[in-house]
């Protein structure tokens, strides 16, 4: 106990190994959806969905596992949604391409990332940004798991006229998340240690005593075998020979670069773990986070990058890589106990996003909205994230705007050449994804 103390320095960070585990569970529970919703998103592609479940339990249980050992941050790894989406979705559906080709182009794109990633050109990229921005990244990811919340909770739906519109109050699935919301948030003004997931827990309780939630019919089942999709990323680097699958390549690179880069400078804003505008030891985050990626793809599953539910756990109290070590153990154990996962729908796991999406909206205080210069980037940063339902393209927003907002405002010299160069990058970034 003592050496887990001192390797994850909890006492500097003033936190402590229950606390850990608390936060460790919690993200856990808010991102476990993923284990139903990639094998389904991946499945359209013609991938086997039992395969898929075991490589996204085994690819986040690894990719969280190096994040809390080697960079000590309370992050986890899983596969990203959107990102998924591109993958079985635009590549393989709507190109033609196989889903084999398709991970070894994720799989190429992992080893282009390590190589940014050894050359320090991410920590760099990440460092540059202004410290009004990384504070808009911050919030406005906060507004993105908020509406994923909403979402999910079935309180904001489709709407033909109005794009989106409040859902149907006769659902009796939303009230499930209403409940629960309304139950963390009294817990949370309460002070009560563990809220979140105690919400979570009572409106699971609350799903199952309306009918709504049914109980497993077993408790442990065999995980499904990992053989159709181990390796093929490899065997299939060889199809990686024309122009259209370089640019599948480009997109997952851009993709991923900048939706990771994003959501570890949210996450580190909300910690409190900025110090002078940097990241501690952003350079391991950033080589876990390509690393799970390179791993996940041997393994069979789309890219894997920092999820923003991590942010669940951060709230509860988690401060140290022993958060990440405990999500990564549940990962493992859910490949047997799958079946009791079930009870925490996304009606249940709903009111976390919701709340931490406010706890992270806080950020925006730091912003000089009295500069306009900085309040157009910030805000279409912080709307852009929301509304385009992408990290990335939030971000491509903001960073597009800035240096032409502060050459407008006559303080171009104060634009870094680095900005610069991620002006370009984003102009190219928007014109691959709409080519």
């Amino acid at each position: 106990m003592n050496f887990i103390k001192s390797y994850f320095r909890l006492d500097k960070y003033k936190t402590s190994v229950k606390v850990e585990f608390l936060a460790g569970l919690t993200t856990f529970i808010s991102m476990s959806y993923i284990l139903f919703v990639n094998p389904s998103v991946l499945g359209a592609s013609g991938m086997n969905k039992g395969a898929v479940f075991t490589a996204t339990a085994l690819a986040s249980a690894l990719g969280t596992a190096i994040m809390g050992i080697v960079a000590n941050y309370p992050i986890a790894e899983a596969p990203a949604l959107g990102i998924n989406a591109f993958f079985a979705y635009t590549v393989c559906i709507g190109m033609h391409v196989s889903w084999e080709t398709a991970l070894a182009a994720v799989f190429v794109a992992s080893i282009i990332f390590i190589l940014i990633t050894m050359f320090k050109l991410r920590e760099k990229i990440i460092d540059a940004i202004p410290a009004d921005l990384k504070f808009a990244i911050s919030s406005g990811i906060g507004l993105f798991i908020a509406f994923l919340g909403l979402q999910d909770s079935g309180l904001i739906v489709a709407n033909k006229s109005t794009l989106v519109g409040l859902g149907s109050l006769h659902s009796p699935l939303v009230w499930i998340s209403i409940f629960g919301l309304l139950v963390t948030i009294i817990l949370m003004i309460l002070n009560v240690p563990g809220a979140i997931f105690i919400g979570m827990i009572l409106s699971a309780i609350f799903g199952i005593c309306t009918g709504q939630i049914a109980l497993p019919h077993k408790v442990i089942s065999m995980a499904p075998s990992i053989a159709p999709t181990f390796g093929q990323a490899i065997f299939h680097v060889k199809d990686i020979n024309t122009l259209q699958m370089w640019v599948v390549v480009l997109t997952f690179l851009l993709v991923t670069f900048f939706d990771t880069a994003g959501t570890l400078i949210g996450l580190a804003q909300q910690a409190g773990f900025m110090k002078n505008n940097k990241m501690p030891r952003v350079g391991k985050a950033l080589a876990s986070d390509s690393t799970a990626m390179m791993v996940g793809s041997v393994l069979g599953t789309s890219p894997v990058g920092a999820f923003v539910e991590s942010s669940a756990g951060i709230a509860v109290g988690g401060r140290t890589g022993l958060t990440a070590v405990f999500v990564a153990i549940f990962f493992l154990i859910s490949m047997i106990f799958s079946p009791l996962l079930s009870v925490f729908t996304t009606q249940v796991t709903a009111p976390a996003l919701i709340l931490v999406g406010v706890l992270m909206a806080q950020n925006t205080a730091h912003i000089h909205w009295n500069k306009l210069e900085i309040a157009v980037p910030s805000f279409l940063i912080l709307i852009g994230m929301p509304l385009t339902y992408s990290i990335s393209d939030g971000l491509a927003l903001g960073l597009i705007t800035y240096p032409i907002c502060m050459v407008a405002a006559k303080r171009g010299k104060e634009v870094t050449p680095m900005m610069w160069i991620l002006f370009v990058i984003f102009l190219i970034f928007l014109w691959v994804l709409n080519f």
